[in-house]
C-alpha cells in the first residue's frame, strides 16, 4: 500500500443479476452495511443497464462499467461509449478483463479504450495477467507487455487515474482447472508491477493503485492486505452475496487503521 491513498474495493457483477429489482436489493444491503467506512473507496460494476438506477440510491459507493467502447459516437452496434458510462453515472471502467481478452480482445483495443475512457473522464481499471506460470519465468513477460502495449501514449499527468488490477487467468474461477493464487504470489507481481510502471512513468507512478483480483474472498483478503503489497481487492463471485463482499470491504477498511 502506497502512503497517501485510500485503499479501494471493486466488485465486478459480470452478468448478474438477473433483473434490475435483484440488482437493486444486492445494491441497497451493501449501502446499509457501509455507512461507517471512511478510508475505504467502494466501486461496484454491474451491468451496464442498471447504472442509472443504483446511482440515485448512494453516493458513498462509486458506479462502474465493465467495458467500454473507444469511440465516442457511431455506427458502433451494440457498443457503449465511455462518455455515454459517465453520463449515465459511472466513474470507473474495467477494461481488459481476462474473459474479454479470452474472447479476442488485443492489447491495441484495450489501449484506444483506456485513452478514451480517461478522456470521458472514467478511471480505468486495466486488468492484467499471466494464464500460466512457467519455471522459466517467462509470464513476467506477459505481464510486462500488457502494460506497455495497454498503457502505450497514455499521458504521465493521467496515469494516476488507472487502476492496475493484477488478475492470473489460472485463480480465476472461470478457468477449468483453476488453483489458488498466494498474497506471496500478488506480492512478487505487485512489486514487478510497480517497477515498470516506474521505468514508464517515472514519480507519477507512485499515485498509481494496484489491485489483487482472481476468485479473492473474505476468507483470504486480510491475508493479500497483509502480505500481498495490495492497494485493493477486485471481488468477482464474493461480490454477488452481500455478507462476503460486506465482510471484505470491512477486512479492507480494518487494514487501513
Amino acid at each position: 500500500m502506497q502512503a497517501g491513498k485510500n485503499k479501494i474495493i471493486i466488485a465486478n457483477w459480470k452478468m448478474n443479476p438477473l433483473t434490475s429489482k435483484e440488482a437493486e436489493k444486492l445494491f441497497q444491503h451493501i449501502i446499509k452495511s457501509v455507512s461507517l467506512v471512511k478510508r475505504t473507496a467502494i466501486v461496484i460494476c454491474p451491468p451496464s443497464l442498471y447504472l442509472a438506477k443504483l446511482r440515485k440510491f448512494s453516493r458513498k459507493i462509486l458506479l462502474g462499467a465493465q467495458d467500454a467502447f473507444w469511440g465516442e459516437g457511431g455506427p458502433f452496434t451494440g457498443e457503449i461509449s465511455g462518455e455515454m458510462v459517465y453520463n449515465i453515472g459511472g466513474r470507473y471502467v474495467i477494461l481488459g478483463h481476462s474473459e474479454r481478452r479470452a474472447g479476442g480482445e488485443t492489447n491495441g483495443e484495450v489501449n484506444k479504450k483506456i485513452k478514451a475512457s480517461l478522456t470521458a473522464g472514467l478511471r480505468p481499471i486495466l486488468c492484467v495477467g499471466e494464464t500460466m506460470r512457467d519455471a522459466n519465468h517467462s509470464y513476467f513477460n506477459s505481464v510486462k507487455n500488457q502494460l506497455a502495449e495497454c498503457l502505450d501514449g497514455v499521458k504521465k499527468d493521467l496515469i494516476h487515474k488507472v487502476v492496475i488490477a493484477y488478475e492470473p487467468v489460472w485463480a480465476i474461477s472461470s478457468t477449468p482447472n483453476r488453483h489458488d493464487a498466494t498474497p506471496a504470489d500478488s506480492l512478487e507481481m505487485t512489486i514487478f508491477i510497480r517497477k515498470i510502471i516506474s521505468d514508464k512513468f517515472g514519480a507519477e507512478a507512485s499515485k498509481i493503485r494496484i489491485v489483487y483480483g482472481g476468485s479473492v474472498s473474505e476468507k483470504d483478503a486480510g491475508d493479500f492486505f497483509k502480505n500481498g503489497g495490495v492497494d485493493g481487492l477486485l471481488a468477482g463471485k464474493a461480490s454477488l452475496d452481500a455478507k462476503k463482499f460486506i465482510e471484505i470491504i470491512k477486512i479492507c477498511e480494518a487494514s487501513s487503521r
